[in-house]
């Protein structure tokens, strides 16, 4: 057995505090666990989530989680690395092998699984509580005291100790940013707009928020066929990459496109809504509505804050219309077929990856990158250690 192992790591100690680089402690790896050297990871916003709170359970929740604390935490759940070292029983990877982590584990055995939802693993449930999915005690330490990865994969870490179940072998001629990039916002965006959605050839397609996630579903919505895609942001920048991605008409909000949509579709509106802004509040969903015609689908991708609990949605035209909301995760997506294939798009140069990452940055510099995600002047900022 290995000895423990020391890594750089970007931890969180607490609500609306930065990124604190820390050195941290990474005991070996039991059984179907594995040691990744995270070589790239993803600034997304689900993140930044942790920061403001909009993912955090409120702490009357903490005892019955069965935490003391939900702080510290080591941040990153979208990234991709090389396998270091294996521990007992590891099958599906071995050292050296390149990686994508996977935000929602996949046991393969829990009924989700089986039926073909692997993004509704069981073990998603463990999401935010300490320790390793295999046993649920601590492989990570800080100052001595266990801390606990985003998502099981913490990959705002130069190293981690993650489940075999959390990561998904991928080719090695595919760069690693771009590999860190498909395991959650591409996929996430794309599956939104492309399965959830069930966008149609011909449809009119709007999204609205226009960041890591929603430029995929732009993304998904152009490969999927639609007609008409319209992209939905305040700022410019982001608006003009839309068109980019094929997007082919943009409006700085859902006030600003409403005419315009019922202009173009002849009254009937929009096929697909996907709502992809920063944070969803509920007030948003009845302009979105109103932007969704007969028989349309809304996808609800982005997050609300966790306490959120109402929308404001005309129940009269939900029915009367035939239309219908529906929620996603990984863009109801199965990671281990979905990572492998998207990857395989863009090889085929049919999805965009590239173009998505605005600058790279050193682990050090991650204030710094969340910062250009909260000015907008970032599609991706994407970590990269050597």
């Amino acid at each position: 057995m290995s000895g423990i192992r020391k890594s750089k790591a970007a931890v969180l100690w607490g609500l609306n505090q930065p990124w604190k680089i820390e050195e941290i402690e990474i005991h070996p790896p039991k059984t179907g666990e594995v040691i990744v050297h995270w070589r790239a990871a993803g600034l997304c916003h689900s993140d930044e989530h942790l920061v403001t709170g909009d993912m955090v359970p409120p702490e009357e929740f903490w005892p019955l989680m069965g935490i003391e604390s939900f702080f510290p935490i080591i941040g990153g759940h979208e990234g991709a690395g090389v396998v270091v070292e294996v521990g007992p029983g590891v099958t599906s990877v071995a050292v050296g092998d390149h990686v994508s982590a996977s935000f929602v584990p996949s046991c393969g055995r829990c009924r989700y699984c089986s039926t073909g939802r692997q993004n509704l693993c069981d073990n998603g449930a463990k999401t935010f509580v300490g320790g390793m999915i295999t046993d649920d005690t601590h492989r990570h330490f800080v100052n001595g005291e266990p801390v606990t990865l985003m998502a099981k994969v913490g990959t705002f870490s130069e190293f981690a100790c993650v489940s075999e179940q959390s990561i998904i072998k991928v080719e090695k001629d595919i760069p690693l940013e771009c590999v860190a990039l498909v395991s959650c916002g591409v996929a996430t965006g794309w599956g939104s707009a492309a399965n959830r959605a069930g966008t149609q050839p011909g449809d009119t397609v709007v999204v609205v928020g226009i960041g890591g996630i929603g430029m995929n579903a732009v993304q998904g919505a152009r490969m999927a066929g639609a007609k008409r895609i319209i992209a939905i942001d305040p700022i410019e920048f982001k608006r003009e990459k839309a068109m980019e991605f094929g997007a082919t008409h943009t409006f700085p909000s859902m006030a600003d496109a409403m005419m315009s949509v019922m202009e173009m579709t002849y009254g009937q509106m929009a096929d697909r809504v996907i709502m992809t802004p920063g944070v969803l509040h509920g007030e948003m969903m009845g302009e979105a509505m109103n932007l969704a015609g007969k028989g349309s689908t809304v996808v609800v991708t982005a997050i609300s804050p966790m306490t959120s609990e109402t929308a404001n949605i005309n129940l009269f035209n939900l029915a009367m219309w035939n239309k219908e909301i529906k929620g996603t995760i990984f863009g109801s997506l199965n990671p281990r077929a979905d990572i492998p294939a998207l990857l395989d798009m863009y090889r085929a140069g049919q999805l965009k990856l590239d173009e998505l990452i605005t600058k790279t940055y050193k682990l050090e510099d991650i204030n710094e990158g969340y910062e250009a995600m909260r000015d907008g002047t970032n599609l991706r900022g994407v970590i990269v250690n050597a």
